[in-house]
């Protein structure tokens, strides 16, 4: 299949790009920049230039395609709005290309506030709606045009997606412990996240693809289905050779700048319907083997 891939070259999206390759498939990547580009071709994709402001690019892609993988998103954490409407248009854009074509369209999603004190699991629906919730609303949106001939298939991401080359939130986390002197939770460090390896992740992906996951369905990118805070800042302080401590609450946000919303929530997911769909188990490390592996703190 020829598929057209946002976020091509991203932490996530690069192994989704392998993994379509090795699996026979065609792809062609959404590219920002030179660097962006090449290290495409290098791998034997095709290159779209555009970014998620191009949304006349996103279309000619998503026209052009058997089927679309959304992955890019802006992640300005300090300017929500700005990613929410970004999100929101290429969601909007790519919906309204495949409409009544039941191409399949993939769209990444997230863990963030989607359900509170339990695990979450595939059948939860995500509360956001409209352009000035969580991510745009980009999920129900998606959703939404299934009703209108398209096959999308949402695949919520763990909040690590870990491994060598990361530069997601555990990244932070470290680069925060190296600054204060210290590995720090929130309280009592009970809240959980969800991890999974990028190769895992990847993997998902191209199943999604592959099996041909049925419009409407909501997949799980989860391997560990919650790590206590206080485990992950404990692996962190043994990597550094720093003391574990708790931090207040109220002091959370002077401590870990923007990233304490997201590492004082609890984001515990299964995956067991994701599991039975694709015939899919975990092959990678987890996160506590990559923190102990030292590739986090070169």
């Amino acid at each position: 299949m020829q598929v057209f891939i946002t976020g091509a070259t991203g932490w996530i999206g690069s192994a989704v790009v392998d993994h379509m390759l090795d699996a026979g498939h065609e792809v062609t990547g959404l590219a920002r920049s030179d660097a962006s580009a090449a290290a495409l071709e290098a791998k034997g994709a095709r290159v779209l230039r555009g970014d998620l402001d191009d949304l006349d690019g996103i279309r000619s892609g998503a026209d052009a395609a058997d089927a679309v993988v959304h992955l890019a998103n802006k992640h300005d954490f300090a300017n929500p709005a700005v990613s929410n409407r970004a999100e929101r248009g290429a969601v909007q854009t790519i919906g309204e290309a495949l409409a009544g074509s039941h191409r399949p369209f993939i769209v990444a999603a997230g863990l963030a506030s989607l359900v509170s004190g339990r695990v979450a699991t595939e059948q939860d629906r995500s509360p956001f709606h409209g352009i000035d919730s969580l991510r745009g609303g980009g999920e129900n949106l998606a959703l939404e045009f299934v009703e209108r001939g398209v096959n999308t298939v949402v695949v919520r991401f763990a909040p690590t997606v870990h491994g060598d080359g990361d530069w997601g939130f555990v990244t932070w986390l470290v680069a925060t412990a190296r600054a204060k002197g210290v590995s720090a939770h929130i309280e009592d460090g009970n809240n959980r996240w969800a991890a999974i390896h990028r190769g895992d992740a990847g993997r998902i992906v191209q199943l999604a693809l592959d099996k041909r996951a049925p419009a409407g369905t909501i997949l799980h990118a989860t391997a560990e289905t919650g790590i206590p805070a206080r485990d992950i800042a404990g692996a962190i302080g043994r990597g550094l050779g720093l003391p574990v401590v708790s931090i207040p609450a109220d002091e959370a946000g002077e401590h870990f700048g923007w990233l304490s919303t997201f590492y004082g929530a609890d984001m515990a997911a299964g995956s067991d319907a994701t599991r039975a769909l694709l015939g899919w188990a975990p092959g990678g490390p987890t996160l506590a083997e990559d923190l102990d592996s030292g590739c986090y703190y070169r």
